[in-house]
């Protein structure tokens, strides 16, 4: 008999764990990164398939960009939209994240990702949103996100595999995801990107782009731990305006 996969249970408000049950199921697609398995997900109880870490490699690095893209071309319904079953108000982090479906990148990620977490952080973020169409680059269809890939998300697992934990999920600008995994620095970072544009290359100007996407999660981080996040917030919002 196959030893059973040990299992890790997850206590956190009903809210969270409905989010983040509906995003690990969405973010499960045919050829993308791996994610773990939901067991059970009620109340505030989540419990999924515990994955043992491994190391970084030069080799799962490359795999993890191909399968990224492979997730963001899945696709999503709407920008903002959540996953299937998932709550309206989800959570990034310890922060509320509003998940509401509009037709148009720009407008949403000004209205919805920038300007209630500057405003309760205190920061003026007033010309970055007043230029976002000319800041947001070509249209793209609305991607299917992570949503919170940091680098502590990313998993590097002992069988060899790069595997996505604690998602934030939502329809998106695949760039967002992108620039979150650059905030807080990845291994093989440069492979990972190269990796990715080999299947889903990039609009022009994408690098010049990143401190405007980079906006929303140092937002959040200014709004719960304040500090240095307030001025680092701040210097993405002057950069993207260049």
């Amino acid at each position: 008999m196959g030893s059973r996969a040990a299992l890790r249970t997850k206590r956190q408000s009903p809210r969270a764990t409905a989010a983040e049950a509906a995003g690990l199921r969405w973010l499960r697609v045919g050829g993308g990164p791996p994610v773990p398995f939901v067991h059970s997900a009620s109340g505030g109880e989540l419990v999924i398939d515990e994955i043992p870490h491994g190391e970084p490699d030069l080799q799962a690095a490359v795999t993890f960009g191909h399968r990224l893209a492979t997730l963001h071309l899945a696709g999503a319904d709407a920008f903002g939209s959540p996953p299937p079953g998932g709550p309206r108000e989800a959570t990034i982090g310890l922060a509320t994240m509003v998940n509401e479906a509009a037709p148009e990148w720009p407008e949403w990620f000004a209205s919805q990702r920038i300007e209630p977490y500057a405003r309760e952080a205190g920061i003026d973020v007033s010309e970055v949103c007043a230029n976002i169409q000319e800041l947001a680059g070509p249209p793209e269809p609305p991607a299917r996100l992570h949503g919170d890939l940091w680098s502590g998300n990313v998993l590097w697992g002992a069988d060899g595999q790069v595997w996505l934990i604690d998602p934030a999920a939502h329809g998106g600008h695949r760039e967002s995801d992108l620039a979150m995994l650059q905030l807080f620095g990845c291994p093989f970072l440069d492979h990972v990107l190269g990796a990715y544009r080999e299947v889903a290359p990039l609009a022009d100007g994408w690098q010049a782009r990143v401190p405007l996407h980079q906006l929303f999660p140092l937002l959040v981080h200014a709004v719960l731990f304040g500090g240095g996040y307030r001025a680092q917030a701040e210097a993405a919002a002057r950069a993207a305006l260049r």
